[in-house]
């Protein structure tokens, strides 16, 4: 079996489109798809509509949950954005999303770990900044859950971890945004230094579970100009280079 990975599209439909054809080329049996779907300031309606006509096995990020809430006031821009454009029944697709989702009991797909859509898994933020977790950070994020393979998005990060007991944790990184800073529960950045487009295929072997990181070419120059003429000069660089 073999499974394409998405995560953290932030409504980049050109990124979006050029992974899926990538995919095609490569082949797979599954595409999954693990959240923070359309909050951004590209095309949140339209990579909705994508989505929703391909109804892949997908869960919400924090992005969906925030986006839900009432307080619109309240709202960080990506989510108001992306709130605004939405019409209701993508709405209510993006309500129905489970947080996580199992596959055959094997494997498990979440947003952040398996407990919060908010907490890193295979990366550790502390006061001087953010950096690859520990193994014993990882084993502790992962529980003990049954599945042998978990995939996790949310910090953009391409990067896989084996556990102990042979479970492979795989982080696909993201296909729409290559670099954002946060400040939460440190000041710190996340960067990977090239604007490409980026997914992960897992094929199941004999001996496990196999990743393989995928990095794609799109128009990012034209995704930029874009970003920038709804209101966002700060996702440029991070669409253009990878970096904040």
């Amino acid at each position: 079996m073999k499974i394409a990975a998405l995560s953290d599209i932030h409504g980049n439909l050109p990124a979006l489109d050029a992974v899926l054809r990538h995919i095609r080329s490569q082949g797979a049996d599954l595409i999954v798809n693990l959240g923070d779907i359309v909050s951004g300031s590209i095309s949140p309606a339209e990579t909705a509509d994508r989505l929703m006509a391909l109804d892949l096995p997908t869960i919400r990020g924090n992005h969906e949950r925030q986006l839900l809430a009432n307080d619109l006031a309240g709202m960080r821009t990506s989510d108001r954005f992306a709130r605004a454009a939405l019409r209701a029944d993508q709405l209510d697709w993006i309500a129905q999303l489970p947080a996580t989702l199992r596959i055959a009991d094997e494997v498990l797909l979440v947003h952040g770990t398996p407990e919060s859509d908010l907490d890193y898994f295979l990366e550790t933020v502390t006061e001087a900044g953010c950096r690859a977790a520990t193994q014993a950070e990882v084993e502790r994020r992962a529980g003990d859950g049954p599945e042998r393979l978990i995939l996790c998005g949310h910090t953009h990060v391409p990067r896989s971890a084996m556990l102990g007991d042979g479970r492979l944790v795989v982080n696909p990184g993201s296909v729409g945004l290559q670099a954002y800073e946060d400040d939460l529960p440190w000041p710190h950045r996340i960067e990977t230094g090239s604007p490409h487009a980026r997914y992960a295929t897992v094929t199941r072997t004999k001996s496990g579970w196999d990743a393989e990181f995928h990095a794609v070419e799109y128009d990012w120059d034209a995704t930029a100009d874009l970003a920038r003429a709804n209101g966002r000069p700060d996702w440029v660089m991070a669409l253009r280079e990878g970096r904040c």
